[in-house]
């Protein structure tokens, strides 16, 4: 089965055509904010690259991270799929991250209003050890107990931890393929992680 992973949850973007556990194209980028104008050049690269005009099925990155990049990815995933009639199902941006490690994990990436948006993941079987959460920097490193942490806010947890392994990690599409299934099932809705910052009148 063929998939088409869409990753544009942070400041990476990254596209993967995977055939089970084999990446057939990939790209990824460090784009800033620049997902909307790469993201479908992306996509017809990689599609090009591998002789292809869809795919089985679609998994996207649903967040948390940018505001505007989830939504950027969710759009166009939730387009193909209708155009390609086939599936579509999300994954976390944090889950992608930590199936890179090779031990427990706490990922950390930068969020909104100088939080970071944190959760533990136990290696093997990869698995969530506890939700995700956006806290500040010390409350994120009280929360955080595993010496390697990866992501975007990584360092930023490690220097008010006073302790550990920080290694600025970016999401990318090409690793979807470590996920197990159990971690590839989300609704292709947007996962903000955090309350929104406007509340309704009392």
């Amino acid at each position: 089965m063929t998939v088409l992973v869409i990753e544009t949850a942070t400041a990476a973007c990254s596209v993967a055509l995977l055939d089970g556990d084999r990446v057939v194209a990939a790209r990824h980028e460090l784009v800033g904010r620049g997902h909307a104008e790469r993201l479908v050049p992306m996509i017809g690269e990689v599609l090009a690259e591998a002789g292809m005009k869809h795919t089985d099925m679609i998994q996207v990155d649903c967040g948390p991270g940018s505001f505007t990049g989830i939504r950027v990815g969710l759009a166009a995933a939730r387009a193909l799929s209708l155009a390609w009639h086939v599936p579509v199902t999300g994954y976390s941006a944090l889950a992608l991250i930590a199936a890179t490690a090779k031990e427990n994990v706490g990922v950390a990436i930068t969020g909104g209003h100088g939080e970071l948006f944190v959760q533990r993941f136990a290696r093997t079987p990869l698995t969530a050890l506890g939700d995700l959460r956006s806290l500040a920097p010390a409350a994120a490193a009280a929360a955080i107990s595993d010496s390697l942490v990866l992501g975007s806010g990584a360092a930023a947890l490690v220097a008010a931890r006073g302790t550990g392994r920080a290694d600025e990690a970016f999401p990318n599409a090409a690793d979807a393929r470590l996920l197990p299934s159990t971690l590839t099932g989300l609704p292709p809705t947007p996962l903000y992680g955090r309350a929104p910052d406007a509340k309704l009148p009392q």
